[in-house]
C-alpha cells in the first residue's frame, strides 16, 4: 500500500514538474522565427500573417504522447481549414525524423526542425522536465494559437493529447 502511494506522488510530481511555464502570455507578439520544414524549406512565421496559426510543440517525433496529440490534430484537420487555421508542429527532431513521423501517420501539415534550440527558446518552451523520477532537459509540450495579425489568442500548457482539438476550438 506504502509503495502504491509513494507511485502515485512520485507521478504527480513529475507531472508538475513537466509543466513548463512559457513567458508568453495571450495578447504578446508571438516571435518571429526563420527554421526548414520536413522538406528542408525555409518557413518563417512572418510568412504566415493574414492566416491564423495553431503552434505546436512537442517533445519528439513517434512517441506516445506526441503521436497521440499529432493524429487528434490530423484527425480534426478539415475542421481547423474550415476555420482558416493553418497547422505547424515544432521540436528539436531532424527532417529525416519528421519526414518518418509525417509519412507514418499521414499527417496532413508541416513540422518544422529545431535541432538548435531557437525556436524552443524563442517561445520558452524548453527546460528542466522530470522523467521516471530523472532529471532531464527537453521541450514542455505547450501549444500557441496566433491570430492573423501575429498576436497569441491562446496559450495551452496542460495539453490534453487525445482532445487537443477540443482544448484549442473551444
Amino acid at each position: 500500500m506504502l509503495n502504491r502511494i509513494i507511485s502515485y506522488v512520485i507521478r504527480k510530481f513529475e507531472t508538475f514538474m513537466n509543466k513548463g511555464t512559457t513567458h508568453l502570455k495571450e495578447g504578446d507578439k508571438a516571435p518571429d522565427f526563420t527554421t526548414k520544414n520536413e522538406l528542408g524549406e525555409t518557413v518563417k512565421l512572418s510568412d504566415y500573417r493574414g492566416k491564423k496559426i495553431v503552434l505546436y510543440f512537442y517533445p519528439k517525433d513517434d512517441t506516445t504522447g506526441c503521436t497521440k496529440e499529432s493524429c487528434n490534430l490530423r484527425d480534426n484537420y478539415s475542421k481547423f481549414r474550415e476555420k482558416g487555421y493553418v497547422i505547424l508542429g515544432v521540436s528539436n527532431d531532424n527532417e529525416k525524423s519528421h519526414q518518418k513521423f509525417i509519412k507514418k501517420y499521414n499527417l496532413p501539415f508541416n513540422l518544422l526542425v529545431d535541432t538548435d534550440k531557437e525556436v524552443v527558446n524563442k517561445y520558452g518552451v524548453f527546460g528542466e522536465k522530470v522523467l521516471f523520477g530523472k532529471p532531464s532537459e527537453g521541450i514542455w509540450r505547450t501549444t500557441f494559437i496566433i491570430d492573423e495579425k501575429g498576436i497569441i489568442e491562446k496559450v495551452i500548457t496542460e495539453v490534453d493529447t487525445e482532445n487537443h482539438t477540443a482544448q484549442l476550438l473551444s
